[in-house]
């Protein structure tokens, strides 16, 4: 085969598929689309990269994308190059009040203005919110408990500024989402009296997807998706197979708060989640414009 011929083959795989997509472009077009993002693909230029041109492209074919962030590493790495000691229970990091102030400096800070930038230098229009901004996500203090499996005795965990929303204001989403800009939000609360408080980042994206009335909810993980006993990713999960499978103990460890927070984000309205890894070459594309989609449908 020529080099002529190998082109002239690769710009007609690249037409159909474009022609392919049509279908789900246009079941999505004018859809408010929620992506959390976090995880490893945060920490590498390449597959940030990437993931800022689908978020571009997206926008461009009538998508409204909200992006949500973490950055659990980044904040440890910062806490780690100023001395402070830092705890987890219970998968939740304890945050004391010097710890919060680092927390909203690396999230609302340096990491959001990574994504802006990135998503612009792709040739998007973004803006970096954190949940401060017009009381986007206001919080309050996550109340946790633990029983003694000794004594029996229930104690509740003292988490210092670690929140959970208690209410979502979207008409600020909705207003920039409904121009060309994209607006990427840093998981920071804002309590009652004007307190900071550290928000779980997969907690404020399943809270803000049912507020703004998200069609989908992407969940990029480090995980391809819920695996099945053998270790295959499930396609499709119905609410009542993943609440028996946590039941079960088929789905366990760092997956069950993830899967609690897609079922929370379904009861609130949203209209699917989807877990899926965020490592993927363009697993947002895969997910929203192909047949198969790129991992575990919750709906």
């Amino acid at each position: 085969m020529s080099k002529g011929e190998a082109l002239h083959r690769d710009w007609h795989q690249a037409a159909q598929t474009l022609s392919e997509a049509l279908p789900y472009i246009l079941r999505y077009a004018g859809k408010t689309v929620l992506i959390k993002y976090g995880g490893h693909a945060m920490g590498e230029d390449h597959i940030a990269q990437r993931f800022a041109r689908d978020i571009v492209l997206i926008k461009q074919v009538g998508v409204k994308p909200i992006v949500v962030h973490g950055g659990g590493p980044q904040i440890g790495q910062m806490l780690d190059r100023l001395g402070i000691k830092s705890n987890f229970i219970d998968g939740l990091r304890v945050t004391d009040a010097k710890t919060v102030e680092v927390v909203e400096m690396v999230l609302a800070g340096s990491i959001n203005k990574q994504i802006v930038s990135a998503i612009n230098n792709a040739g998007g229009k973004a803006i970096g919110l954190s949940g401060k901004d017009a009381n986007l996500i206001q919080a309050r203090k996550l109340a946790r408990t633990t029983r003694d499996p000794e004594s029996n005795i229930e104690k509740v965990l003292e988490l210092g500024f670690v929140g959970e929303p208690t209410a979502i204001n979207p008409d600020v989403l909705h207003t920039i989402s409904a121009s060309d800009l994209i607006p990427v939000v840093a998981p920071i609360g804002i309590g009652e009296a004007g307190e900071t408080y550290n928000i779980n980042a997969d907690t404020a994206a399943g809270a803000i997807a049912g507020a703004v009335g998200a069609m989908r909810l992407l969940m990029l993980t480090d995980v391809a998706g819920v695996l099945d006993e053998k270790g295959d990713v499930i396609p499709h999960l119905s609410r009542e197979r993943a609440i028996a499978m946590i039941k079960s103990g088929a789905i366990a460890g760092g997956m069950i708060p993830k899967v609690e927070t897609c079922l929370e984000a379904l009861a609130a309205g949203v209209g699917g989640v989807v877990i899926l890894d965020g490592r993927v070459e363009h697993a947002v594309l895969l997910e929203l414009f192909t047949e198969h989609g790129a991992g575990t449908l919750i709906s």
